[in-house]
């Protein structure tokens, strides 16, 4: 097996904003910036979404628009009739 052709496996704090919760997981991530969590220093990313804040995983629905895109057609240009 050739050497050096591998990337370097460590542990990175991952940050997701959205939960505001931290994951510490092995990874090959590069990453130029860095946080200490609980006295040690990793190498940080953050996410928008993971696990912690995915309505999939959360059981959390994100509520949408109810009206259908006729009906928010004809809600928006009705007035201007054909006649």
């Amino acid at each position: 097996m050739r050497s050096d052709i591998h990337p370097e496996y460590r542990e990175v704090l991952f940050h997701d904003t959205n939960a505001d919760a931290y994951f510490v997981i092995g990874s090959t991530m590069n990453s130029s910036q860095t946080k200490e969590y609980q006295g040690k220093t990793y190498p940080y990313v953050t996410l928008d979404i993971s696990s912690a804040s995915h309505p999939f995983y959360t059981g959390e629905q994100r509520q949408t628009s109810n009206e259908g895109r006729v009906a928010s057609f004809n809600k928006r240009f009705g007035r201007f009739k054909r006649g």
